[in-house]
């Protein structure tokens, strides 16, 4: 196939890059700088400009563009920063697309779709859109793929959970706390922590790519959810260190403000039951499995 990736400078772009071109994919990558090489194309998606030779003869675009969630705390326009980073380039992809009859867009999404506290009720692909910043910030995300949508492009949204790395993301940062003894629940710890390894985190992507059958939501998250003690226990396994501390909400209010109740003192259980149902097969189907990939040892698991 010929893909072209907007966003592929990102912890899960770089990956998808590197693995698409292993399976003999021919990859152009979408950048917002002067082009490097012939593999890459100049777009500007503010002004919604990009280089009519990126979209020629591409079988499928792969969006993954998006600000950090947890980058800095949230203000108002940091929060507006969210927004116009994932919901105007996928308007100006989803018409570019549409215009040069590209067959497949991919586009990034969020579990957390579902809102930020389903409690122990399981979500999936055929459950409604919840309440919230998060919620409304991904359902206009995956609204703004219409434009292709409604040409008949194939359109695949990947709501993804929190991505497992060895070297980026949520455990860059839990690793180090957790090596020294830090490491603790989050609140009551009853909240679920939707997850996923990077692994399968491309690997769903890919399979969505191979796979024409596939289209609308899928749920990018382990198959076997747990909640954040569950998570700790797991983690405090797979580096061979105690977790004995408890990071009370109202501290975790303090220092990181709204982003404690909308993703981390809260959580959908979400499964991927589109995938599972498709046929795809988890690298790491379990928490353990997942963290002794990636900051562990077999062993962990």
């Amino acid at each position: 196939m010929k893909v072209v990736i907007a966003g592929s400078s990102g912890l899960i772009g770089t990956a998808l890059v590197a693995a698409l071109r292993r399976d003999g994919h021919e990859v152009s990558r979408l950048v917002r700088r002067a082009p490097g090489g012939p593999d890459e194309f100049a777009w500007d998606p503010a002004r919604a400009r990009l280089d009519e030779r990126a979209l020629r003869g591409a079988d499928a675009v792969v969006n993954l563009c998006g600000a950090s969630i947890g980058a800095r705390r949230w203000n108002g326009g940091y929060k507006q920063e969210l927004r116009d980073s994932r919901i105007t380039p996928t308007d100006v992809l989803a018409t570019a697309v549409a215009a040069a009859g590209v067959p497949t867009l991919v586009n990034a999404s969020g579990v957390h779709y579902y809102g930020g506290d389903t409690g122990d009720t399981v979500v999936d692909e055929t459950s409604p859109a919840g309440t919230g910043f998060l919620a409304t910030l991904c359902r206009d995300w995956e609204a703004a793929t219409e434009p292709a949508a409604s040409a008949g492009v194939r359109t695949v949204l990947v709501r993804s959970a929190v991505v497992l790395a060895r070297n980026g993301g949520m455990l860059s940062m839990l690793h180090p706390l957790y090596w020294l003894g830090l490491g603790g629940r989050l609140g009551s710890g009853r909240q679920y922590t939707p997850w996923i390894s990077l692994d399968d985190e491309v690997g769903a992507v890919i399979f969505a790519l191979t796979h024409p059958e596939i289209s609308g939501p899928i749920n990018s998250a382990g198959p076997a959810p747990v909640t954040n003690a569950e998570f700790t226990r797991a983690m405090s396994r797979a580096v061979h260190r105690p977790a004995p501390f408890m990071v009370p909400g109202f501290a975790l209010r303090a220092l990181v403000g709204e982003l404690a109740d909308e993703a981390i003192l809260r959580g959908p259980r979400a499964i991927p039951a589109a995938l599972e149902q498709a046929g795809y097969t988890f690298q790491h189907p379990t928490i353990g499995a997942a963290l002794a990939a990636t900051v562990g040892s077999p062993g962990a698991r």
